[in-house]
């Protein structure tokens, strides 16, 4: 049994939610860390070629994210100009 569901309302749909929302909540912070953990290599790549190869797939990583709304749209862009900036600033 989950634990939030001893002390929580009784209706069918209300625990349903319940753990539709921790399921939800669970994959969302996955998705959430492996993101920061690809923007953390890409940040420390030193080779200009790596990076350059990289870049695309964080880029994409990062949009998804927006789109199901676990970061910011505005927050993403930030981050895709900053590490375009910093990959083209490899030499």
């Amino acid at each position: 049994m989950h634990p939030h569901l001893n002390d929580m309302a009784n209706h069918k749909s209300a625990l349903k939610r319940i753990r539709q929302n921790e399921v939800r909540r669970l994959r969302n912070r996955y998705y959430h860390k492996t993101a920061r953990t690809a923007l953390k290599a890409l940040r420390n790549e030193e080779n200009k070629s790596a990076a350059v190869e990289q870049l695309p797939k964080v880029i994409s990583l990062l949009d998804k994210l927006a789109k199901k709304n676990i970061i910011h749209k505005n927050k993403a862009s930030n981050l895709k100009s900053k590490l375009t900036k910093h990959v083209n600033s490899l030499a």
